[in-house]
């Protein structure tokens, strides 16, 4: 599998993208003005512990306090479970964190929507090859590092250059690696760790004690291993800079670094076409069908369907191939759209047992490929296969979209008989309580149309009823769930704000359809308000001049100017 990593750097963002034989699978992004928050350390202070929810909050000088969890609060233990304490439960969080106590932490994960951090006493300091763990003693190996005797090759080289009383965990990157190599990493990482206690000891409360590394060099770090065939970056500077930082940390991976300053990296290699697709519901599938995939608060929900795809044999095979392709760009879409938490996936019915576990363990395969932690849950009753994802950091579409201002995320806006029928009683509410004579109502042509209704009838309706003279204006620029309507109290403002046309003018207009009952004369708009055009009918798509030879308050009639 040829594996490259792309890098694009701008004055306002820099954009990482992985691609696995040419397929873009990870994406990061960093802007200068939402900078990654995981892994900052901090000293802070508990500003409220609530034993209801078994947790704290801790000011660390953001806008929104920091979410400590009791499990993340008590002493450390080691991931195996052996430690300085039992279960967390029965364990109040009162009795290990008080008002106004002084705490190092450090954010495991990012702000979210409304939800403030969420942070964890247990600190952890990655290097290249190890991760050290100041507060508990304890020598861990990669899960995937398969073989048992490089495991514990590693594990015994661990041993020696691990501080006492700290741990350790030997990442993937270590296989393979000499015990000089390792102890490098541990002397550049309890250094640090000296630096963070002493800037603790002495500096303000809260305050920011460490920086995770910018994005280029957490890639470095990483996600630039022995088996990614090359990195491309488009930035002449941070190129040079990448060169220096190899040189201490593996210059054997020196010759796969390439500089190339094109103009659009992303677009050259295909990513931003694959970017605009990751912002989208519907993703095609290479046999002719589609998954949809929405992202709610709580859980992700993906629908396979067969789409354009109809197969050669039978419903069986079709149904299983369909499932098998979606499986693929499904662990593809989670990994490029970032996408953590709950994700429930709604597969097409298969009766065979065996295509079942081979759509699984299709599943199980991509998702082996993902460095965040995922499993699959197995399949539930009704048919649903249950994945669970680690959430880190924002999903791709919370980074680069925000909710709709005039949907306000829905995703759906009122159809124009809902509008037309909610407004229609509002006018008469509004004719209850004025004096003026006449109402002016301005509303997106689809509602301005159904509150006028065919040939005026809907119009003369409400007028009936009210007792009023209404003009209704049709506006493109109005959104179709907002309706403007006001009472109009002289005969200045009326003439100023009722008929944008007056008889005798000449103007040059678009004709845009043919008028619906006399095919013979064509139909052009200004603001919305309908100009009929005598025997325009066969001249739809053309600008033409006109001549407007009448007006009425819904619409005016005009003639072509030879």
């Amino acid at each position: 599998m040829l594996k490259e990593i792309v890098i694009s750097v701008s004055d306002e963002e820099t954009r990482v993208a992985v691609l696995e034989d040419r397929n873009p699978v990870e994406l990061y992004i960093e802007r200068s003005v939402t900078q990654r928050l995981v892994g900052n350390i901090y000293k802070g202070r508990v500003e409220n512990v609530l034993p209801g929810m078994q947790a704290a909050f801790v000011d660390i000088g953001m806008d929104k306090n920091a979410f400590l969890y009791v499990e993340d609060a008590l002493p450390a233990r080691s991931p195996d479970g052996h430690g300085h304490h039992g279960s967390v439960l029965g364990t109040n969080i009162c009795d290990v964190l008080k008002h106004g106590q002084e705490v190092i932490v450090q954010i495991v994960k990012e702000p979210i929507g409304t939800k403030g951090p969420r942070v964890t006493t247990h600190i952890t300091l990655p290097g290249r090859f190890l991760v050290i763990m100041p507060t508990v003693d304890y020598i861990g190996i990669s899960r995937r590092i398969e073989s048992e005797k490089e495991r514990e090759r590693l594990k015994d080289l661990a041993a020696r250059v691990k501080p006492r009383n700290m741990g350790v965990i030997v990442r993937t990157v270590a296989e393979g690696v000499d015990e000089e190599d390792l102890r490098q990493d541990i002397n550049i990482l309890t250094k640090l760790w000296r630096k963070i206690q002493h800037r603790a000891s002495h500096g303000p409360v809260p305050n920011l004690l460490h920086r995770d590394l910018e994005l280029i060099q957490r890639i470095m770090r990483d996600v630039f291993t022995e088996d990614v065939d090359r990195l491309i970056i488009d930035s002449r500077s941070e190129y040079e800079k990448i060169l220096d930082l190899v040189d201490i940390t593996g210059p054997r991976l020196k010759f796969k670094i390439s500089l190339d300053e094109r103009d659009n990296i992303f677009g050259d290699y295909g990513i931003e076409q694959e970017l605009e697709k990751a912002l989208k519901r519907k993703v095609w599938l290479k046999c002719g069908g589609y998954i949809v995939i929405d992202q709610a608060e709580a859980l992700t929900a993906i629908d396979v369907n067969t789409g354009k795809f109809v197969g050669s044999t039978n419903l069986e095979d079709t149904v299983l191939r369909t499932n098998l392709d979606a499986a693929v760009e499904i662990a593809r879409q989670l990994r490029l759209r970032n996408i953590g938490g709950i994700i429930i996936v709604d597969f097409i019915d298969m009766q065979k047992e065996d295509h079942r576990q081979q759509v699984l363990q299709v599943l199980e395969e991509e998702f082996r490929k993902d460095k965040t932690k995922t499993n699959i849950l197995g399949i539930t009753q009704l048919g649903l296969v249950e994945v669970t994802r680690k959430k880190v950091r924002p999903s791709l579409s919370e980074v680069m979209q925000r909710p709709c201002p005039y949907c306000e995320g829905r995703g759906k806006v009122l159809s124009e008989e809902t509008v037309g029928i909610h407004f229609k009683n509002y006018i008469c509410q509004l004719a209850r309580q004025t004096t003026a004579d006449t109402i002016l109502v301005e509303a997106n042509p689809l509602v301005a149309a159904r509150l006028i209704g065919s040939g005026g009838a809907n119009l003369r309706e409400l007028e009936q009823r009210t007792g009023k003279t209404l003009y209704i204006r049709g506006s493109q620029g109005q959104h179709i769930e907002s309706v403007n309507v006001r009472p109009l109290h002289n005969q200045a403002d009326i003439q100023a704000n009722t008929l944008p046309v007056q008889q005798g003018q000449v103007l040059e207009v678009r004709v845009e359809e043919p008028h619906i009952n006399n095919m013979n004369d064509g139909i052009a708009r200004i603001d919305g308000f309908i100009l009929d055009i005598e025997g325009a009918g066969s001249l739809v798509g053309e600008t033409v001049p006109v001549e407007v030879s009448r007006v009425y308050r819904t619409y005016a009639k005009a003639r072509l100017v030879r």
